[in-house]
């Protein structure tokens, strides 16, 4: 109950009201069935707007990909991270584990009807830049290939929310939607390229509109 109520009352009239969001390629994004959601990452507000596209009805079941490292440093953070947000928590030490797979969490929350959200370049970048992506995203597709991932770009979220600021600056936030994807007889270093090549594209379309 709390996490549908923070969005409704804080998340939604602060990302759609105070800070603007034009969405292209909204009929793209999944509202009613399980999907893995890949953006590019600037800021710790990208998710929160991802998520604010959602109904409400549905954003219990919306579960972002977070730094167990950042988000599970304290009982406060961890508790608001897991309850309200609804974070998978990710470690990114490479610790070797002989006991589950370390995309099996996310896999079983898409089994159960959740829709996930990704950035697969790992940690926020500078603002309006693009880093490589991370393999990871592969890895998650060859297991659940009946999953659509959806390519999402966005611009605007680094410069209201900047990595290592604390307070949030108005600014128009531009998002672009593209049409699902599916892993096909191709690597996982393949198809990551691949959805690379789709969000990069996404933005060249952006920047020159």
């Amino acid at each position: 109950m709390l996490k549908p109520l923070f969005f409704a009352l804080i998340v939604k009239p602060l990302v759609l009201f105070i800070c603007g969001v034009h969405v292209r390629g909204r009929e793209n994004l999944l509202l009613d069935e399980p999907c893995i959601i890949v953006a590019n990452h600037n800021s710790h507000i990208d998710t929160l707007i991802l998520m604010s596209l959602f109904p409400l009805r549905r954003i219990r079941l919306l579960r972002p990909v977070a730094a167990a490292d950042y988000f599970m440093k304290n009982r406060w953070i961890t508790w608001f991270s897991t309850h309200v947000i609804g974070i998978l928590a990710l470690n990114r030490k490479k610790e070797k584990s002989y006991h589950t797979h370390p995309l099996e969490p996310f896999q079983k929350a898409l089994n159960e009807g959740h829709s996930i959200i990704i950035f697969p370049e790992g940690s926020r970048g500078k603002a309006e830049e693009m880093e490589a992506f991370k393999t990871g995203i592969g890895h998650l597709a060859k297991m659940t290939p009946l999953i659509p991932i959806v390519p999402v770009y966005m611009s605007g979220a680094g410069k209201i929310l900047p990595k290592g600021e604390a307070l949030l600056v108005p600014f128009v936030i531009d998002i672009f939607i593209d049409k699902p994807l599916f892993i096909q007889e191709e690597t996982t270093q393949d198809f990551t390229k691949r959805l690379e090549r789709c969000i990069t594209s996404l933005r060249t379309s952006m920047l020159k509109d």
